[in-house]
């Protein structure tokens, strides 16, 4: 986000919510940090709380916030105006992400999927109204990761609203993924070679990490193809869940996350999240 310097908002150009008005896990205690309340709330992520905090934007019961105030779940929280548009203004992106760019930062040489959003690899079916800036890259984070040896759908956000909810912790959206595998000598009819009871292993009863997994929805696509459905995202899960029963991974493709498909998005190219569509 731009520095901009610190301004305190006229109580008339406020938005008021009050803790309360919307459902909400409440934190243990008498007293929360203001940022993460107002995560709790919904209103925003912590980081974009704390920059809405030093720019003046936030009030509590009536008085300007200060940074690291405590709060009760009782308090009045009030955003200015300024925070709101901010907060309009920023993009969910959807990218097929190619293999052999990492979800993050770049790493070992190689870059990070973020560079292929660039109005050449816009998807031309793309039918949002959004008009693409530079300044849309600002702050732009993958939401979740995928793997640099898979492909399919990639989340990159700059609201932190969308990031809390894909892979905050207590996150509970399903993030499906078609699988294609080999059973030692066997790539063919894998199926009809892989023992059932492995498969029960893979929907529950693993662990990685020294901890047990979530269970998970896992089928037969086709016989050399697998269907995951999980609600949680350790790194290489699926890869390292399929090695302890015996099967290698040939190829990965994340094809939903939510309610919200990779559909026919080519690799390499990106879209707007279009404002009908939800996680």
């Amino acid at each position: 986000m731009s520095e901009l310097p610190p301004r305190k908002p006229a109580p008339p150009a406020a938005t008021r919510i009050r803790a309360g008005d919307k459902a909400a896990p409440a934190s243990t205690g008498s007293a929360i940090r203001l940022n993460k309340r107002m995560a709790e709330l919904g209103m925003c992520s912590r980081r974009e709380a704390d920059d809405w905090i030093a720019r003046g934007w936030v009030r509590v019961d009536g008085a300007p916030a200060v940074m690291g105030q405590p709060v009760s779940i009782h308090s009045r929280i009030e955003v200015a105006r300024e925070a709101e548009q901010q907060q309009r203004q920023q993009v969910t992106i959807l990218i097929n992400k190619p293999v052999g760019y990492v979800s993050g930062q770049a790493e070992d040489g190689h870059e990070p999927a973020v560079v292929l959003v660039q109005p050449g690899n816009r998807w031309s079916q793309c039918n949002s109204r959004m008009r693409w800036g530079h300044e849309q890259l600002r702050g732009l984070a993958p939401a979740g990761r995928l793997d640099i040896d898979s492909i399919g759908l990639l989340v990159l956000t700059q609201d932190g609203r969308v990031a809390r909810h894909l892979i905050g912790e207590d996150s509970e959206v399903e993030k499906e993924y078609l699988v294609r595998v080999s059973y030692g000598a066997e790539t063919l009819n894998v199926q009809a070679a892989f023992p059932p009871e492995k498969l029960k292993l893979l929907c529950h009863g693993l662990s990685l990490d020294g901890e047990p997994l979530k269970p998970a929805q896992v089928s037969w696509q086709n016989p050399e193809q697998l269907r995951f459905i999980l609600r949680e995202g350790k790194k290489r899960q699926i890869r390292r869940m399929c090695e302890q029963v015996g099967l290698f991974v040939t190829g990965l493709k994340r094809v939903r996350i939510g309610q919200v498909n990779l559909g026919h998005l080519p690799v390499g190219q990106w879209r707007y999240l279009a404002p009908h569509e939800h996680f």
